[in-house]
Parts: structure tokens; sequence; C-alpha cells
């Protein structure tokens, strides 16, 4: 198959940027902690806006929030974040760069009574992606059941900015959730 020919998600269509992560990465099952941890970051800054946003200013919330090393970033200090609130290349909302940091040193408390954060997120899907089989990607809900309680326990854990809408959409972008159309390309070989 060529790339012309290829059958994506409708949501990615049309847009180079966004095909080549719904192509590489969207839905594709994340152990890694480290990568875990990006999305995280990504993924409360993305509330409110639209996801291609974000990923055009990937990069730059990557050198900002220093690889989105959770241990420099729960550390940072009152001039780092003056820092990030005059940074025009990443989401300058001061509520999100604050929860960053008290989002950083949450992921480390989970680690420490989780042996990982993978371990305690994979946990919520008994450590098997779920595979759904929409036809159209507007048919997949914007929280679920699973996408609450996931909500709740990080919540209950401090977390800031991780409502059910906001969680379920990292649900998705980290493989917890194969919501691919099931006329896509990648939705086979997810499951």
């Amino acid at each position: 198959m060529t790339k012309e020919t290829l059958n994506r998600c409708g949501w990615c269509e049309g847009d180079e940027l966004y095909e080549r992560y719904h192509d590489n990465e969207w839905g594709v099952p994340v152990y890694d902690d480290d990568i875990l941890f990006e999305f995280l970051i990504l993924e409360p800054f993305q509330a409110g806006l639209s996801w291609i946003t974000i990923l055009k200013k990937r990069e730059n919330f990557r050198i900002a929030f220093d690889q989105f090393d959770y241990k420099r970033i729960a550390n940072y200090d009152q001039a780092k974040i003056d820092e990030l609130l005059k940074d025009t290349g990443i989401i300058r909302n001061k509520l999100k760069i604050h929860s960053a940091i008290t989002n950083a040193k949450l992921f480390m408390e989970v680690q420490r009574e989780f042996g990982s954060f993978s371990h305690y997120l994979w946990s919520f899907v008994d450590h098997t992606p779920i595979v759904n089989h929409w036809e159209k990607y507007k048919d997949a809900p914007a929280t679920t059941v699973l996408s609450d309680q996931l909500s709740r326990s990080l919540k209950k854990k401090g977390f800031k900015f991780v409502g059910s809408t906001v969680m379920y959409a990292f649900m998705q972008a980290v493989g917890m959730v194969n919501d691919h159309e099931v006329s896509c390309f990648r939705h086979k070989p997810l499951r």
C-alpha cells in the first residue's frame, strides 16, 4: 500500500503532521513511563484546544519542559515558571503549567507505590488494550466509565487537569483503547 491509498481515521486526514501522528503513534500501546509522562503533560495542555495545536507545539514543549523529564519538572521553581509563562512556543496557561509540576511530583509517588506508572495505569484495563469497533471516529465517546474511574483515581491522588474527557483522550493516545475506525489501516494491526 502506498501512502496515498491508506484508509485512515477521518479526524487526521488532510494534514501531514496529523497523519504522521495517527500512523505512527495514536493508539499504539505505550508502557514506557517516560513516554506516558509526555502524554500526561501534553493532554492536559490540550484541554479546550485542538490536538493539532499541541502537535504543532510539541517540540517546543519538549524543549521548554526539559525533554519531559519529570524529575526536573517536579523541581521547577518560580523563575522557571516565569520563563515558561513567557515562552510563546507553548500554551502559556498558568494553571496548566503549575499542574504539570504538581503532576510530575505525583507521577513519581505513583511510581514508588506501584513500581511504575505504567503498571498503575494499565491495571485499569487489565494490562490489555480495549479494542473498539467504530465505523466513524465521531461514534467514539468523549468519556467512558473507565475514563471516569481513571480520572477519579488520579484526582484522589492530587493530579490536576485529569478530567474524564482528558483521560479518555490520553487512553486513546497511549493505546489503552484502540479507537481507530474499523476501516482504518491501523485498526487491525493494533488489535
